[in-house]
């Protein structure tokens, strides 16, 4: 009986050495989700709790002397860069980010992709896709972002920039 256990033993070790050189096939690739679909997950803060961070926020000292003088500088400026809600799109909510509550609905969901990175911080691989607002200026870009401990590149860099909302990404 204990050679039999240890003849089990011996093949499953091999096995499990064995398990990585397997080929495994990657996963399909991504792409940039529309965001027709996708789902507000948080409430718009309201004006009351805006002013109560802008007083808050604006009031360290420390924000006096930040490179970053706009933000304090007036109530619209801090409401425009605060005013935001966690959006979710993608299979399961694999996709997400801040999105402007001064946004309407219609014309958020009508965006377009602009652009998207591949960027990796550490062992984590960010992709993220910006979105233009159609009837915007430049600076009206929205940003979802999907995090994966997987290294991910661009599947073809030229066809990407030809084409965003074509641009496929591959992770291993």
């Amino acid at each position: 009986m204990q050679s039999l256990t240890s003849l089990i033993h011996r093949s499953l070790a091999a096995w499990a050495l064995a398990l990585p050189l397997i080929p495994i096939h990657a996963a399909e690739p991504l792409s940039c989700p529309a965001l027709a679909s996708a789902v507000q997950i948080d409430a718009c803060p309201s004006d009351e709790q805006l002013r109560g961070g802008f007083v808050g926020y604006c009031s360290d000292n420390r924000r006096l002397y930040a490179a970053d003088h706009d933000t304090c500088s007036r109530f619209e400026n801090y409401r425009k860069l605060k005013n935001v809600a966690l959006w979710e799109a993608g299979a399961d909510g694999a996709w997400q980010g801040y999105l402007s509550c001064d946004v309407p609905r219609e014309r958020l969901q009508a965006a377009r992709v602009q652009s998207v990175t591949v960027s990796r911080q550490g062992t984590v691989t960010r992709v993220a896709c910006q979105y233009g607002i159609a009837g915007g200026d430049e600076n009206d870009t929205l940003t979802l972002a999907h995090r994966t401990k997987a290294r991910c590149a661009v599947v073809d860099p030229p066809a990407c920039t030809a084409d965003p909302g074509a641009c496929r990404v591959r992770c291993e």
